[in-house]
């Protein structure tokens, strides 16, 4: 996707971030940096204590909020708490910054190390009626904790006829129907525009190969697809989801994509899960609603969990790489 220029002059490229590489801090709102030294604080020396190690930032959709009662050391705030992130009203989001540890096995030598994850139980949407800006927040607050990849997670529909309910579909492109400008909120280069942000890819192609080896590991379905973007609340007519399926889409959904285009504006490191929780079928339609939606996102938690610990693996991984060759 291509940011808006906010002020005149050219617009500039955003080049590809290497592996353990921080955020842009300078593209950061104030709101965010104030927010992150909020939960730093409130936390103590607990978060203190590990501020040199891995981070990994989580974004959990409908339905996966309990992931993060899987974390070591496990420590959380209420999101409206920090002052920055917009309170959700959607059905299965919680609201919380949820900080812990997870014990992972990169191959460092076979040794056992830690990856520090901050995860935000809930996000909040666009047809809830906040402004654009408002969309990337969650993914600025990880940034200023220091997180250096992010894995979103959501609940879509399956566009595909050999879909079932439950199954994984690893984002690999995205297809954005809304088209607001979702980078409007980040601050400006020096010179006063927004850079491009870059398409190719936005999902980073290592972590998709990875998370369906982990997926395929611990035996769930998982197939790599293209996400639709829409606005909602309501879900596809019959005519839509057949002209989404000519689009070349394979799930759609209500989210994630403003998070994505924010968090390669800023040099993060993306990927994204669907959680398939209802197959669109047009000439046999079934009616779902947002209950049905998080029953079945909670059931497929094991593959998705799955993947999250690849991630981490990787996130340790390739930080410690980066920090052996900065020393």
């Amino acid at each position: 996707m291509v940011g808006k220029s906010l002020a005149s002059g050219p617009i500039q490229p955003c080049a590809e971030a290497p592996w353990g590489s921080r955020a842009d801090a300078s593209r950061l709102r104030a709101g965010a940096v104030a927010a992150a030294a909020l939960v730093e604080a409130a936390r103590g020396p607990q978060g203190a204590g590990t501020r040199g190690s891995p981070r990994l930032g989580v974004v959990l959709g409908t339905g996966l909020g309990g992931l993060a009662d899987r974390l070591d050391d496990v420590w959380s705030m209420p999101s409206r708490d920090t002052g920055w992130l917009v309170p959700s009203t959607a059905t299965g989001h919680a609201g919380r910054v949820v900080c812990g540890s997870l014990g992972v096995r990169p191959s460092l030598g076979g040794r056992t190390g830690a990856c520090e994850v901050v995860m935000l139980q809930g996000r909040v949407h666009g047809y809830e009626g906040h402004a654009p800006e408002s969309l990337s927040r969650g993914v600025e607050l990880l940034a200023a904790l220091g997180a250096t990849t992010v894995l979103l997670t959501n609940a879509a529909g399956g566009l595909r006829p050999d879909m079932q309910v439950g199954e994984l579909v690893v984002l690999n492109d995205h297809i954005d129907l809304v088209r607001r400008p979702w980078t409007s909120g980040l601050e400006t280069t020096a010179a006063g525009v927004l850079r491009t942000v870059p398409t190719t890819p936005c999902y980073d192609p290592t972590l998709v190969a990875s998370m369906l080896e982990a997926a395929r590991a611990a035996a769930a379905f998982a197939r790599a697809g293209v996400y639709a973007h829409l606005t909602g609340p309501s879900y596809e007519t019959r005519a839509e989801y057949r002209m989404l399926r000519k689009f070349g889409a394979d799930v759609v959904g209500m989210s994630t994509v403003p998070e994505v285009i924010a968090g390669r504006q800023l040099g993060l490191r993306m990927a994204a899960v669907s959680v398939v929780t209802n197959v669109a079928r047009p000439d046999a339609p079934a009616s779902t609603d947002a209950e049905d939606v998080c029953r079945a996102a909670a059931a497929a938690a094991e593959g998705v969990w799955a993947m999250l610990v690849r991630v981490a693996e990787m996130t340790a991984e390739h930080e410690a790489n980066a920090e052996k060759r900065s020393s």
